[in-house]
């Protein structure tokens, strides 16, 4: 399985980062939930500095900007 989260305050763009990652995830037939991270603490121990983030596995793949949903899935199919 794999851990996908949404780090940011729950603004506009992290809302928007969070439906166009669920909807990369279901155009490639991936069921994973997409986790929400809006604590601070949380978002600077990922050396996040800009949301909304994407983080995939732990790893931070985007930071500052909603990516399109075709750059997600092509992160989502690189970290499987």
């Amino acid at each position: 399985t794999m851990k996908i989260e949404v780090l940011g305050s729950g603004c506009k763009n992290c809302n928007a980062l969070e439906i166009a990652t669920e909807e990369a995830l279901e155009r490639l037939g991936i069921n994973e939930e997409v986790l929400k991270v809006t604590d601070y603490g949380q978002i600077a121990a990922y050396g996040v500095m800009s949301t909304p983030a994407l983080a995939i596995d732990g790893d931070v793949k985007t930071t500052g900007r909603v990516p399109t949903v075709d750059e997600i899935a092509d992160l989502v199919t690189a970290s499987i």
